[in-house]
């Protein structure tokens, strides 16, 4: 009983199949390897060619008028973009007495916020003891601009309160001579006029008195934010581990190089449209997956199973070619080395029902400097194919590789059995070789799968296939009846459908 694939049942094409994806990466991982080593050997040589300035930092406590315990650090990022101003980096310098330009020396040095009320200035310079007297020198500069700026506020604060205090004792100076000018008036007039001026006067009293206090609370608030301002950690050398910067740096380039490494195979195998899964190539070529062998060499406790591989192979196709009227080929795309192999075994497996010559049609000289052992088939090129005798079976081993001359292949065999490299011909190119091959009448068998990837798990055989791999319904014999008469083999019937939910079944 075989089994069909229905409308129902087959799913639609994704536009990204994530399995062919990962096993089409996992495929180039000598490339994404190689570009993670290349990272890694950059990153070192960095570390190494191009090691690190003398480097000294310092850190500053920075008090504010305006802390907030609620405060997100913005206080700080200020004080961090009023470090990177030509107006602290030229007081620096003047204080080192150095000629070089603010705009160069901001190059050298940056600031950190730590916390809300920690600066941390890291400067580099020509040596270790110029780093730190750079940094000390910025630092200073840095201090006493903040300084500056405390003492400047508070006196502008002060000066607006004593000037908002004298202009109300020019006014409490008018209320007191109206008070003295009206109380030798009588009358009630006079009496209510005088009541108010007194009132006047206590209020202006008091805001007199309220302005000098906040005058006085100004001055006295400065000192304090001045004394919380100052160098906490004096300016030191950092000290550069070369091993531990370069294995940092090597670090970092390999992760980069992975990366890049990855993503460059993922989008090359998308672009590609190599298939390499068994489904894939099955279904491009119309033909089915038959064997599978591996291209590289395995490792020593594996050649056993090769070697059992190859001989299971040779034996399948040597049992076909043997039951087939019409001659048989071998066409290779992307693995001419590994069909070379293949046409020799069967051609010795052939060897023992007669005479076999190997017509070698391939466009290397896999064949063609063979070096032939005692017993070996004879091997003729393409050219004297024609001279070989009809008694002798042949057995042509072709390329279906671009540049192919599809004319020339019926003339190998019009039975093949196509040898392909996973991951080497792009679908287009797939369907191009199914396609030739229908338009010259030449059957494939099936299909030999060259390198294929040890994870693979999906299924290579077409079960709704005309021609299913090594099951040729053309060369089953005819059965014959309780009459005696020869009646053709009844095609086998569909596997019936059993439906998976009541509802499906009404």
């Amino acid at each position: 009983m075989t089994t069909s694939t229905t409308a129902e049942s087959s799913a639609a094409t994704p536009l990204l199949d994530l399995q062919a994806l990962v096993v089409a990466v996992r495929r180039r991982r000598r490339f994404w390897s190689s570009v993670g080593l290349l990272g890694l050997l950059v990153g070192a040589a960095v570390a190494v060619l191009l090691p690190a300035p003398p480097t000294a930092v310092a850190k500053v406590l920075v008090a504010h008028q305006e802390d907030q315990p609620n405060d997100p650090g913005t206080l700080i990022r200020t004080d961090v973009g009023l470090l990177q101003t030509t107006r602290i980096a030229e007081k620096a310098l003047k204080s080192l007495h150095s000629p070089e330009k603010p705009e160069d020396f901001m190059r050298d040095y940056s600031g950190i916020g730590l916390t809300n009320n920690l600066l941390q200035i890291t400067v580099t310079g020509d040596s270790d003891a110029d780093a730190e007297a750079r940094a000390k020198a910025l630092a200073d500069a840095f201090v006493a601009d903040h300084v500056k700026r405390i003492q400047d506020a508070a006196s502008a604060e002060a000066k607006a309160l004593l000037d908002q205090r004298d202009r109300m004792q020019g006014e409490l100076a008018k209320v007191n001579k109206a008070i003295g000018d009206g109380s030798a008036e009588s009358g009630p007039k006079a009496s209510a006029d005088l009541e108010s001026l007194f009132a006047r006067r206590a209020e202006l009293t008091s805001r007199i008195t309220d302005f000098s206090q906040r005058a006085e609370d100004a001055r006295i608030g400065t000192p304090q934010l001045v004394a919380g301002t100052q160098i906490v950690d004096a300016p030191r050398a950092v000290r550069h581990s070369l091993p531990r910067t370069a294995a940092t740096n090597a670090a970092v380039g390999l992760v980069l190089g992975l990366v890049l490494g990855l993503a460059v195979a993922a989008v090359g195998s998308v672009v590609a449209d190599r298939p390499v899964l068994r489904r894939e190539i099955a279904s491009n070529l119309g033909a089915s997956v038959i064997a599978e062998l591996p291209r590289r060499k395995r490792r020593l406790w594996r050649r056993r199973r090769v070697r059992a591989a190859h001989e299971r192979l040779t034996a399948s196709l040597a049992r076909t070619a043997r039951g087939s009227a019409e001659p048989v080929s071998l066409l290779e795309l992307g693995c001419a080395r590994s069909t070379s192999v293949i046409a020799l075994d069967l051609a010795r497996a052939l060897a023992d029902d007669g005479p076999v010559v190997v017509v070698d049609a391939l466009p290397g000289p896999q064949l063609a400097r063979h070096r032939p052992k005692p017993g070996d088939p004879a091997v003729v090129s393409g050219k004297r194919a024609a001279a070989v005798p009809h008694q002798e079976r042949r057995l042509g081993v072709g390329s279906v590789a671009p540049g192919t001359a599809w004319t020339d292949l019926q003339y190998l065999g019009t039975r093949t059995v196509l040898v392909v490299r996973a991951g080497h011909g792009s679908a287009a190119w797939l369907h191009t070789v199914a396609r030739q091959l229908a338009d010259q009448r030449i059957q494939v068998i099936g299909v030999v799968l060259i390198d294929p990837d040890p994870r693979d798990r999906t299924d290579g055989t077409l079960w709704d296939g005309l021609n299913i791999a090594l099951r040729d319904r053309d060369e089953r014999p005819a059965r014959q009846n309780g009459t005696g008469r020869r009646r053709a083999e009844q095609l086998p019937m569909r596997a019936a459908r059993v439906p998976d939910s009541d509802q499906e079944a009404r």
